[in-house]
């Protein structure tokens, strides 16, 4: 193709009045010519054409050029944008304030994180006592010179005398683990490479850690992670005399990690084949024994052990309770007839259980909304925790001798504040409030309940200005994710603040498949009933049309990762629907995720290719394989990252390419945006950030047919 494209339009500009102008036109280069060849496969008798499969070697040099032209054609689009240094100046300038975090108690020490505003990582800072002076204890932005390298995991020996810091590089999931002391804040000699999902666990002159086997050399961020490994590190020791603890060579596509309880007597092992369902292994180590007892059979179910009451063991868990309840368990009778019910399930989903002064706190979901109680160990309720209104609560933690703990709390409208709780007086005091630059009162949310395409009600957030009139004409961005069993809460982001300033309306739903509800609403998502997650979805966009918050002209849809897969099956079964689309890090070749790194982990959530029964399925909503050649798709600007060894980018490679070849002609733009020096998104520094929701906010707002409008 070696035509010039131009995409022509009607600009509206909002003055003392309203005045329509014609629109600036913005050139569309050629796409890059991408190389098609025979290569497929044939699943149960059915053949299945993977032209792009040369774009899954991101190293080869064909490839590399193939990404530098995508991102010239994306580059030169973007820069064409007549507001796009306006949205970045506006982002820069409203992002630029004081984050921190919750305060943690180490001994005499209080560590937190702050952001002055415009860092790229934020800072670890102690004090000692409450009202003592701050001072850096780890400044991350030292680690890189263009803020890439992130702090992972930080955790302190059990007599507080040493840090194990895991950091990240350039957003992927590899970490390093380097040891400091806490009183010099020196850095000590042990170096661990190779760990993914694990920080430190510390026991007595060490820490247990997870890791994998060094990978073949240029295949870091692409190769299947397998045997996954147990280690403890003795301080002082190099990483090649480390113990092996615990492996399985008969499992190598199988997840471990170890944790220790408070008092040091437990050793915990955590198994998992995927990210749902769990195994519980466990060993006394007050009584010297070598080999560890399964405590909890998996993987039918979950299971997370919150801590022990002398030679019992407190865990959370969803078996015969879809809402979760705590149970009590003896390891030497660890059936389920002789568990205890502590915390019963009940109406609201249990979502998670601390101990804190030998008090229990348990964090609820009402409705995709935080509610916090406190129970003595017995488990009875002794009083709900006052939270400032609708919105997410962090859980309340700390160590059996604490007098104090704090928790934070944040809403759609509220950036952040953070409580002190008093367990001596059961009163929680406001302790830091978040101040922007900005008015939050002028927003508002609501929470409606919408019809899915089989009746069932789903949950969905909208915040929008207040007053805001439902014409049909506002511009909105529908934002999903659907899986995991995770949950969709209420949460802060000074990007979602930029667009509902220009009388934007932003809307977030609860579907199935997240964990809202439960792992019964998680369970009506996976597997065979993936397609329920996208029907909630579009039932989502129908509902937010017909109730005239907006049009199909005027919407716009985005999801990450697993919401990538949930906009890129949308696109393609309702292309009619949306106005743009912006799959991100997504999960989009259904054939062949589970190849790449711990693909293979996600096989619990969706099913494999592998089997004849789950390929009937995953072959129906796979977003690159129901491209249709000749179909008007929404503007799209693909999003992803070099160093992404979560979902690779490969996904976002080949739907890219297939989309750009079959859009129809004079279609809309296919855009993709490959970023450097970044993964899936933890630890990406408020430099890329704000370059990432420029180009995001000026994409989504030039194809809605906005201008952007000056804030004072």
């Amino acid at each position: 193709m070696n035509k010039t494209l131009f995409l022509l339009g009607c600009l509206t500009i909002i003055a003392c009045g309203e005045k329509k102008m014609e629109r600036t036109q913005i050139k569309l280069d050629a796409y890059p010519e991408t190389r098609k060849d025979s290569t497929s496969n044939t699943y149960f008798g059915t053949p299945v054409a993977d032209p792009y499969r040369w774009l899954e070697n991101d190293t080869a040099a064909e490839v590399v050029e193939w990404v530098k032209a995508e991102n010239t054609v994306t580059q030169n689009y973007l820069n064409q944008i007549p507001f796009r240094n306006k949205i970045k100046e506006r982002l820069t300038k409203i992002w630029n304030f004081p984050k921190y975090g919750s305060p943690f108690k180490e001994g005499d020490y209080y560590f937190f994180y702050k952001n002055d505003g415009l860092q790229n990582q934020a800072v670890l800072y102690y004090q000692k006592g409450l009202n003592g002076t701050p001072e850096v204890f780890l400044d991350p932005n030292t680690l890189s010179a263009d803020g890439t390298v992130s702090l992972a995991s930080v955790s302190f020996s059990k007599d507080h005398k040493y840090c194990a810091v895991g950091v990240a590089s350039s957003g992927s999931d590899w970490n390093e683990i380097f040891v400091m002391d806490v009183a010099t804040k020196q850095k000590l000699s042990d170096k661990i490479n190779w760990v993914k999902f694990s920080g430190a666990t510390w026991s007595e002159n060490g820490f247990y850690y997870s890791r994998y086997d060094e990978p073949k050399k240029g295949k870091e961020f692409s190769n299947q992670n397998e045997y996954m490994k147990i280690y403890f590190h003795t301080l002082g020791k190099t990483q090649a005399e480390d113990q092996l603890v615990y492996e399985d060579k008969a499992h190598p596509l199988r997840y471990f990690n170890a944790g220790i309880t408070e008092d040091n007597r437990f050793l915990i092992i955590n198994v998992s084949e995927g990210t749902s369902g769990s195994e519980i292994l466990v060993k006394d180590l007050s009584k010297k024994e070598t080999g560890f007892k399964t405590l909890f059979k998996g993987f039918a179910n979950n299971y997370t052990v919150v801590d022990n009451i002398g030679d019992k063991i407190l865990a959370l868990t969803d078996y015969e309770a879809p809402r979760y309840r705590l149970v009590l368990v003896d390891p030497a009778k660890p059936e389920a007839a002789n568990w205890q019910n502590i915390i019963p399930e009940g109406k609201d989903l249990l979502e998670s259980v601390s101990t804190c002064g030998n008090k229990l706190f348990s964090t609820y979901l009402h409705d995709a909304s935080s509610k916090l109680y406190q129970h003595d160990m017995s488990g009875k309720v002794e009083l709900e925790i006052p939270l400032p209104g609708i919105g997410t609560a962090s859980g309340i933690s700390g160590k059996k001798d604490d007098k104090e703990a704090f928790f934070s709390f944040t809403s759609f409208t509220n950036p952040g504040e953070i409580y002190r709780y008093d367990l001596s007086t059961n009163k929680a005091e406001l302790f830091r409030k978040t101040e922007v630059q900005f008015n939050t009162a002028d927003f508002e949310t609501k929470q409606v309940f919408y019809p899915s395409k089989d009746g069932v009600k789903v949950p969905m957030f909208i915040i929008h200005k207040k007053g805001i009139e439902l014409n049909g004409k506002n511009p909105t961005l529908l934002y999903g994710y659907g899986g995991f069993n995770i949950s969709l809460t209420p949460s802060f982001s000074v990007s979602r603040m930029a667009f509902l300033e220009q009388g934007g309306i932003y809307a977030i739903a609860n579907l199935r498949g997240g964990g809202e509800y439960g792992e019964d609403w998680h369970k009506a998502g996976m597997l065979e009933k993936k397609q329920t997650v996208f029907n909630d979805f579009i039932a989502a966009a129908e509902y937010l049309i017909n109730e005239k918050y907006t049009s199909s002209e005027k919407l716009a849809i985005n999801g990450g990762s697993n919401g990538g897969l949930l906009v890129g099956a949308c696109m393609t079964q309702r292309p009619d629907l949306f106005k743009v689309a912006i799959p991100a890090v997504g999960v989009l070749d259904m054939l062949r995720y589970h190849k790449f790194t711990i693909g293979w982990g996600w096989a619990v959530e969706y099913g494999s290719s592998e089997s004849k029964e789950q390929f009937d399925y995953l072959i129906k909503y796979s977003p690159l394989h129901n491209l249709k050649p000749g179909t008007r798709y929404p503007a799209t600007l693909v999003m992803t990252a070099d160093h992404d060894d979560r979902v690779v980018p490969a996904h976002s490679f080949k739907f890219a390419a297939a989309l750009q070849a079959a859009q129809a002609k004079d279609g809309e733009p296919v855009l993709i945006r490959i970023d450097s020096k970044a993964g899936h998104g933890a630890g990406k520094p408020t430099a890329k950030l704000i370059e990432d929701a420029t180009d995001f906010w000026s994409f989504v707002l030039w194809n809605l047919g906005e201008d952007f409008k000056e804030v004072q």
